[in-house]
């Protein structure tokens, strides 16, 4: 907990003046992915006066009923070169005033609006890239933005006008570098990573489809033509299996001083079946992966998860941070994961900060798989989610009758990393929680990590390939819950542990926020985050809701997160974990927001767009708030 001394108080009264952050140049704020603004204006004193300045709709939605794909927007507002640059769904970028969203310029890329890749429309904002060198005149600043077939665009940040030296005419084809007769094209949803002059490619791929797809690769572009520097893959080229993937889909974080840049890897493919890559370990698969921003040579690599049949993608940049440690700093960073889990390693050399012990897990009992027999557990800090998973909820299985419980009893669960199988297995964690890709903040200053997790349990089986195949001969996969992995011996079915009335099998909290001190691992506080919004009404806040979307936390204290399924963003005690205001906005706000001052006012900026896996409700709203004037 933040303790406070007499110069620090007499500090922050005098902060306004002092404390002032120009900008929000990153996805996670800056390079490091702190998500962390050193404004101070608004205070938790102050806090509960914010009210909504500005709202710019973007009219770039849909809710999948008609001929667009639904919609998911996920962006960060990027505030740099006096403007607020957003991403849409639509892949179009719009520059906007920081201080009153007039609209300056907008682009439109003109791009098909098809779900190539992913079931709707994604995108999580656009990259600001500025030449080092002093360059002046038309594009020596740009803004990227990608699209779902995999073309990058480079705009000129003044205008919106295409930057002809880069790619063709402006746009890059990223899919250049696939693999020839590719099963879908290297969407670019994520924007690029910025390091130096070159841009970090990651991209998302079609899941859960095909056990054979491109490899994962992170390719670094010049940042001005679009030509390739190097690259990188996490599965060696002529792996000896069926499989592919293992890619980076979301963001990575960057150390300049140290020349490192850090890399989320995701799982491999088929995700929830490992027969088939039994071969050789895929050693990067499931990991945080380090190279060299230079060279894209490998420095270190930690594996988080071993044989992933549970698609626990590592999905959130890792937080870089120097932890304050016997006199002297340890350069380190916090890297999140869908298992509950926040690892702390040494960013330098990968080693834990906090022991990592390999503990014994359940073995497979599928045909032809192979489960890991241990799977490392960071003993500190604690997870956010516990590794049972409490039991059936007594509310949910009176309402229904006792179907919860009767389900219950036909599945295999044996804890934490019980495998997939033919009966059907309780995951908990499951894909869809704890920690998403939204990732956590941490205050540079104090050594504390704030960060939101989902309590879900969802239930994973494998079925036999033939009768997978005539499960679905009238074509009706997706929307029950089955999914091919063509080529493997299963396919598979995913579904939530919900009882016939749409309510939790699980106990709540459904979803928490907690602080975690890093000089120590101890766990500040931990509360219940968010509302469940279902039928019309709001659930008890002791119940929390599922989250996607992450935090900021600024010097003066204070948590702004949206993330929750009710539709509200808010602010939040740093030192205690309560709500200190809220305000509704048009949807989900499953972005990270910005934090800034411009003109001397300090705003605080969402992106209200939603996304299905919360709640089945859209929107195209970019909302500031500030304090009144």
């Amino acid at each position: 907990m933040r303790i406070l001394t007499l110069a620090s108080v007499l500090g922050l009264m005098a902060a306004p003046s002092l404390a002032q952050q120009a900008d929000w140049t990153n996805f996670h704020g800056n390079a490091m992915a702190q998500k962390y603004s050193a404004s101070t204006q608004i205070t938790p004193e102050n806090v509960g006066q914010l009210e909504k300045v500005w709202e710019l709709h973007t009219g770039d939605l849909s809710d999948g009923k008609g001929d667009i794909p639904g919609t998911v927007w996920s962006a960060t507002p990027i505030v740099a070169n006096d403007t607020v640059y957003i991403g849409t769904p639509f892949y179009r970028v719009i520059a906007v005033e920081p201080d009153t969203g007039k609209v300056r310029w907008s682009y439109d890329p003109k791009t098909e609006l098809k779900a190539l890749t992913q079931p709707e429309l994604k995108n999580r904002g656009v990259t600001y890239w500025q030449a080092a060198d002093g360059a002046t005149g038309p594009c020596s600043k740009r803004v990227y933005i990608g699209t779902m077939s995999g073309q990058l665009h480079a705009l000129d940040a003044d205008t919106g006008a295409l930057c002809a030296d880069f790619g063709k005419g402006g746009i890059l084809d990223v899919n250049q570098w696939n693999k020839p007769g590719a099963n879908f094209p290297l969407s670019q949803l994520q924007p690029p990573t910025v390091y130096k002059d070159m841009l970090l490619l990651g991209w998302a791929g079609k899941d859960w489809v095909d056990s054979e797809n491109p490899l994962g690769s992170v390719h670094a572009i010049d940042a001005r033509t679009g030509e390739l520097r190097w690259k990188f893959y996490s599965i060696p080229e002529g792996y000896p299996g069926k499989t592919g993937t293992a890619n980076v889909w979301t963001a990575m974080s960057v150390d300049v001083a140290n020349g490192l840049v850090y890399l989320p890897v995701s799982s491999p493919s088929p995700d929830f079946y490992g027969g088939d890559r039994l071969t050789r370990p895929i050693e990067h698969a499931t990991s945080i992966t380090a190279l060299n921003g230079d060279t894209g040579q490998v420095v270190w690599s930690r594996q988080l998860v071993h044989h992933d049949i549970w698609d626990y993608d590592i999905n959130a940049a890792p937080a870089l941070i120097d932890i304050p440690k016997d006199g002297g700093t340890v350069p380190a960073l916090v890297a999140t994961s869908k298992m509950g889990m926040a690892f702390v390693l040494n960013r330098l050399t990968g080693e834990p900060v906090f022991p990592i012990e390999e503990r014994p897990y359940p073995a497979s009992d599928v045909p032809g798989e192979s489960a890991s027999p241990t799977q490392p557990y960071p003993t500190l800090p604690a997870p956010l989610t516990n590794d049972d998973w409490g039991g059936v909820w007594g509310l949910a299985d009176t309402a229904s009758l006792g179907w919860c419980s009767r389900e219950f009893e036909k599945l295999r669960y044996e804890g934490r990393y019980t495998p997939p199988s033919l009966q059907g297995s309780l995951a908990f964690p499951a894909t869809a929680g704890g920690m998403q890709w939204g990732g956590g903040a941490v205050d540079p200053e104090t050594g504390i990590y704030y960060i939101n997790s989902s309590n879900v349990v969802q239930i994973y089986q494998l079925i036999a390939r033939g009768e997978y195949d005539q499960l679905t001969s009238g074509g009706s996969e997706a929307s029950g819950g089955l999914f091919p992995m063509n080529g493997a011996p299963y396919g598979f079915r995913l579904t939530n542990f919900m009882n016939p009335l749409g309510m939790p099998c699980w106990k709540p909290p459904f979803g928490v926020i907690a602080a975690i001190d890093l000089k120590t691992g101890e766990t500040l506080w931990k509360e219940p985050f968010g509302q469940v919004q279902q039928w019309g009404f709001y659930m008890p806040e002791s119940w929390g809701s599922p989250t996607i979307g992450g935090p900021v936390v600024t010097r003066s204290g204070l948590i702004f997160i949206g993330a929750s399924m009710d539709a509200r963003v808010r602010a939040l005690d740093a030192r205690t974990g309560k709500v200190l205001w809220k305000a509704q906005v048009d949807a989900p706000a499953v972005s990270i927001p910005a934090v800034f001052d411009y003109k001397g006012r300090q705003y605080v900026l969402f992106t209200a767009g939603g996304n299905s896996i919360i709640k089945p409700q859209v929107g195209d709203q970019l909302v500031a708030f500030a304090l009144p004037q």
